[in-house]
């Protein structure tokens, strides 16, 4: 008798395993890769992983995080061995030449239905040749803190609202106090072009020594030799820019909220003096700094329409929300999440890394990402850009000529007559 219960023990619990084994083998699979995201946020993104498989019985998500500098040459072997994850977490540039070239799925035809709760700006990021290639995610803006001590000193009641006040305000403090205004980020010049609604590119030709470049540039060159904008400003990275606005050696600086959280405890004294305000608009319409991360379906994804929900998933209102939170520096791409009193209660605050928050949610909504994509060589093209504007900048040659050289080097690479 104790053999016979034993037998069908046995067997009801081979039956099980069974049955079990066949409902995992009915699953769909999705693999989805992340940007660099792990360890630190790894409490969200499985939370959101599980929350995703919990409501989605047939879909098993199964989340991968890829280092940064990885990333390109996994994704790219994974292609080529027919192995392409579903869905993949991909900023602006990299999804863009992934587009060009034909390795990602455009998803106009997917994702009709709820395209219009992201932001119209956001939805043109991850547009090229008039398809969709992508589900934005989180984003990122610059706003301007300056510190109110020296503006009084300069005689300066309020923050600039154009790019025309913010070179007159850099000047009108180097003269009346001796400091430097502020300390543009001059490192990827072209991204200074496009938010002022010059074109880099055009029909496949660099173009970017005409008149109205050499005229802009020509704006920094005068700001570098008055002393507006400080003389290492080349070398000057966040961490340095931190360090000059919490010294008191540059009265303006362009920066996330968070990041005052630096000055906040290495510098009270210049924290308590420092206010926020939106970076200003320019015939670019859109605010410096935009950077847009986005969920895209590789071309060899074999569950794309999976795939496409999990990134509805991962991109709706409240998971975008919850993102955002956990990272405290990123905001999110949907017109209601980035509305929401976590982002907007700050409005009113004399705190400014609270009222920063609020003034870069505002911007959120116009915010694009500055940067030329679909280079054939871009390490090379952009030394070259960025070795010439140092000598016009700094003044050691003409801006025309300097223009001039870099276009001509850009249109070799380009294959441009």
């Amino acid at each position: 008798m104790k053999f016979r219960q034993s037998v069908l023990t046995l067997v009801a619990a081979s039956c099980a395993f069974v049955s079990l084994s066949a409902v995992a083998a009915d699953k769909t699979k999705v693999e989805f890769w992340s940007n660099s995201l792990s360890p630190k946020f790894d409490a969200v993104m499985k939370d959101l992983t599980a929350r995703f498989n919990a409501a989605n019985p047939d879909i098993q998500a199964v989340w991968v995080d890829v280092d940064w500098d990885a990333f390109q040459p996994r994704f790219i072997a994974a292609v080529a061995a027919g192995n392409a994850p579903d869905l993949i977490n991909l900023p602006v540039p990299w999804a863009a030449e992934y587009a060009q070239k034909g390795l990602l799925l455009p998803l106009e035809n997917k994702i009709t239905g709820f395209k219009g709760m992201y932001t119209d700006a956001a939805l043109k990021d991850v547009t090229y040749n008039g398809k969709i290639y992508g589900l934005p995610w989180y984003n990122s803006v610059s706003i301007i803190a300056y510190n109110k001590g020296i503006f009084d000193k300069a005689g300066l009641k309020a923050a600039p609202k154009s790019l025309d006040e913010l070179f007159a305000y850099a000047r009108q403090i180097k003269d009346k106090t001796g400091v430097a205004g502020f300390a543009p980020k001059v490192q990827e010049f072209s991204s200074w072009f496009m938010y002022q609604g010059l074109p880099v590119i055009q029909n496949g030709k660099a173009v970017f020594n005409s008149p109205e470049h050499v005229k802009f540039v020509e704006r920094f060159a005068q700001a570098w030799k008055d002393g507006a904008i400080p003389k290492d400003v080349f070398k000057m990275e966040f961490e340095q820019e931190i360090a000059a606005y919490d010294s008191g050696k540059i009265a303006m600086m362009t920066t996330s909220p968070q990041a005052l959280k630096r000055t906040q405890t290495d510098a009270k004294p210049v924290y308590a003096q420092t206010v926020t305000t939106s970076f200003p608009l320019s015939k670019g319409d859109t605010p410096f700094g935009g950077y847009l991360f986005f969920w895209s379906v590789p071309q060899g994804s074999k569950h794309a329409d999976a795939a496409v929900k999990l990134g509805q998933f991962l991109t709706n209102d409240a998971n975008q929300l919850a993102f955002s939170k956990a990272t405290e520096t990123t905001f999110p791409s949907t017109r209601k999440a980035v509305s929401d009193a976590y982002f907007q209660s700050g409005a009113n605050s004399a705190d400014p890394i609270e009222h920063g928050r609020a003034v870069a949610a505002q911007a959120i909504g116009q915010a694009r990402t500055l940067t030329v994509t679909g280079l054939p060589d871009e390490a090379a093209m952009n030394k070259k850009l960025q070795d010439e504007l140092e000598e016009a900048i700094s003044g050691r040659k003409p801006v025309k000529q300097a223009l001039d050289e870099a276009v001509a080097f850009w249109n070799s690479k380009l294959g441009a007559k």
